[in-house]
């Protein structure tokens, strides 16, 4: 059981991944782009984050969904990404892949924390 947000497997990736698309775009001249896409990752991890220490279930869910949609984002916008030679092919797979990973965990700990809040035998500590 984790007791910080830190400890949470899906918050580790979303900081990997975040480290990866800061160092994908350093240097790249589209400041509105580049923002966008930063900005998208870091929502992922600072949700996960947020949620983690929001106090119940109900919250950190809805801080979870909000992670979802951001691990999304990123994902639509590293096939851009490709398309704008920022990116190798291999490299956008290699992050779409964490993002996919991410979302499948985000995905459980919904679904975790849906069966912990309606069974009382059940802890809902992430």
């Amino acid at each position: 059981m984790a007791t910080t947000f830190d400890e949470l497997v899906i918050w580790q990736k979303a900081r990997e991944l975040t480290n990866s698309v800061y160092n994908m775009m350093d240097g790249y001249r589209d400041w509105g782009f580049k923002d966008q896409l930063q900005r998208a990752s870091v929502s992922i991890m600072n949700n996960i984050a947020e949620g983690f220490d929001s106090g119940s279930p109900a919250k950190f869910i809805n801080f979870l969904n909000i992670a979802k949609g951001s691990c999304s984002e990123v994902r639509s916008m590293l096939f851009l990404c490709e398309d704008l030679h920022i990116c190798t092919k291999e490299e956008r797979t290699k992050l779409q892949s964490v993002t996919k990973q991410i979302n499948t965990g985000i995905v459980k700990m919904i679904s975790h924390l849906n069966s912990a809040t309606q069974s009382p035998s059940h802890s809902v500590t992430p």
